[in-house]
């Protein structure tokens, strides 16, 4: 329905599909945890390296049009956040599902917001010193979390799948940190719907178990 327009003016650049949102397309996918496995990863073998700022700031722009006429909370919603849900929003770019991801979990919740730019986590920081979001924790890391094993209910891993080097490493890392029954949700508008899911599931840690309107439920294999 709606398409926002490219924000570069070289259209030969090989990424600039990155910068181009199509608003009726945009599907999460819902994972559950399957067993637990261990690895040790480089500072740099998951992820591409950081935008530029530039690149960060336009697009920032580019997710507050999409976000007017697609609120995150719609998305959100389909995952099961319940009050009281610990959230790990990977890859959380400019805070486009924290302030609903907050109001989700309520007071007795939690939402962390990781990401390896460091505008990201001061964006972040930004909406919820505005918001008085007191349940939002930022952190600054290009893979591992910090957090505990089997602490974390849900994880959202929206807009960079296709960005990541290693996601093998990625989703065991994840995989880690979910509890025994946690969901992994998985939405990115520049894979088609078969590629989400063959990369996913290929890495044997989370299985597909249906679809909704707007997500793809994946749960933990018996």
């Amino acid at each position: 329905m709606y398409e926002l327009i490219n924000l570069y003016s070289d259209r030969n650049r090989p990424d600039r599909n990155r910068h181009v949102q199509y608003l009726n397309s945009h599907h999460s996918i819902t994972f559950f945890k399957k067993n637990r496995k261990e690895t040790t990863m480089s500072q740099h073998s998951t992820m591409n390296q950081p935008q530029s700022n530039l690149d960060f700031k336009l697009m920032s722009l580019a997710f507050r049009f999409r976000d007017f006429f697609l609120p995150r909370i719609n998305i959100l919603k389909e995952v099961g956040i319940k009050p009281g849900f610990h959230i790990l929003d990977y890859g959380c770019g400019p805070g486009s599902y924290v302030t609903a991801a907050s109001e989700l979990v309520g007071e007795s919740g939690k939402v962390y917001a990781l990401d390896t730019h460091p505008l990201a986590v001061q964006t972040v920081q930004n909406i919820a010193s505005k918001n008085q979001l007191t349940n939002v924790e930022t952190i600054h890391s290009d893979c591992k979390t910090g957090l505990s094993d089997s602490s974390i209910d849900a994880v959202l891993l929206y807009d960079i799948l296709h960005y990541l080097d290693n996601l093998g490493e990625v989703l065991e890392e994840l995989h880690g940190v979910l509890k025994a029954d946690g969901i992994l949700s998985v939405s990115d508008h520049h894979m088609r719907e078969d590629e989400i899911v063959s990369r996913v599931t290929n890495s044997k840690l989370f299985a597909l178990s249906g679809k909704g309107k707007r997500t793809y439920s994946f749960l933990k294999e018996k």
